[in-house]
């Protein structure tokens, strides 16, 4: 089993040699499953994307699932509350196949619920119940955490992991996107982290379990330190050079500020010491004998190429220097590094892909 998590007393005296308790893992999220509607998907990722991640040099998917992808229900309304229960074997099946393809090429492979009942960082799919204050969402959150750990119970945590919910917040409403938002209060976090990571070890109880940061994944959950479950945090400090332009993430889109890298924005200076004082609260934990992993970094496809690529070489560079692996937001795709349909980018073609060869260089030095 991988030694996740440790008290903090027990661990300080451990820092001087200091190792992160999880493999530094670098790969990709393959948003196969990302759409809560089958209909709705960009197709499933073919072999070759496994082959091409294995001579590149990469070892790790992440693998964001809408839980109603393999729900059975009528699609022509909203779900009902007992619905969420009404697992369609079939689609569970194009899951199950897409870690067998990772596998055959020793790619570790993350499990992730991006959408659970009862929370998503993204609206647009009704939701019936509350993740942080429901108990009946909560009870249905574990029954698909035991369902995918009873999956994959043969399978080491060496090759598989389960990554409990993408970018938890406190939403006062979670069919709004609008609405009133904030980190999760300690306490609320530990009880639904705890549930879910018992329901999945009742199962195995070498699963290894990964909880993503509080407040949208920025900030590291001091409430579960003691649970064994690893941290995962995320690479995409600054927002407005991550999601410069992006619609879903910004009020006013088109009239925002161009980037620069190092730059300033309303009175606050961005560089490389912004990125180091935001990432020390992640590093000083797996100091402290918590694993920690970057399950989500990258930049969406309007950020000038220069921009980013400066940007993105500090963030990776900062995580690479304290042994703490990535997944980029996506493989192909406006954040990938294959057919991102940048337009100031001199593509290669790659198989009938066009391949951004300057950010693979830039990954491919910090593997």
């Amino acid at each position: 089993m991988l030694a996740i998590g440790a008290s903090v007393a027990g661990a300080k005296a451990c820092t001087s040699t200091y190792q992160n308790k999880l493999p530094a893992w670098r790969g990709f999220n393959l948003l196969d499953f990302f759409s809560p509607d089958p209909s709705n998907t960009r197709g499933a990722s073919p072999e070759d994307y496994f082959k091409w991640m294995t001579d590149w040099g990469f070892d790790f998917i992440r693998i964001p699932i809408a839980y109603p992808y393999y729900l059975d229900f009528d699609r022509g309304r909203h779900i009902m509350p007992d619905e969420v229960y009404k697992i369609d074997q079939k689609r569970v099946e194009e899951i199950d196949r897409l870690v067998s393809m990772a596998h055959k090429y020793n790619i570790h492979t993350s499990i992730n619920l991006h959408r659970a009942p009862g929370y998503c960082i993204n609206a647009g799919f009704y939701e019936p119940y509350n993740l942080w204050t429901d108990q009946q969402a909560l009870d249905a959150f574990c029954f698909h955490w035991n369902m995918w750990a009873k999956r994959y119970k043969n399978i080491s945590s060496k090759k598989i992991s389960f990554d409990l919910l993408n970018e938890p917040s406190m939403r006062e409403d979670m069919n709004d996107q609008h609405s009133k938002s904030g980190p999760v209060p300690g306490d609320v976090y530990r009880k639904v982290a705890k549930a879910a990571a018992e329901a999945i070890r009742k199962e195995n109880p070498d699963h290894l379990v990964i909880a993503d940061g509080n407040n949208v994944g920025n900030t590291f959950i001091p409430e579960i330190i003691d649970l064994n479950i690893a941290q995962s945090c995320r690479g995409y400090n600054p927002g407005y050079i991550s999601h410069y332009k992006a619609p879903w993430a910004n009020k006013d889109p088109e009239h925002m500020p161009a980037p620069t890298w190092p730059g300033a924005l309303n009175g606050k200076t961005f560089n490389r010491e912004m990125l180091e004082n935001y990432y020390k609260p992640w590093i000083d934990l797996a100091k402290q004998g918590t694993g920690v992993h970057c399950g989500e970094c990258g930049c969406w496809n309007k950020t000038p190429h220069d921009v980013f690529l400066a940007w993105f070489g500090d963030v990776l560079d900062i995580l690479n220097s304290n042994r703490i692996g990535f997944a980029v937001w996506e493989f192909r795709g406006d954040f990938g590094v294959l057919d991102s349909k940048r337009t100031d980018v001199q593509y290669e073609d790659f198989h009938g892909h066009k391949l951004d060869r300057k950010m693979l260089d830039l990954l491919t030095k910090h593997k």
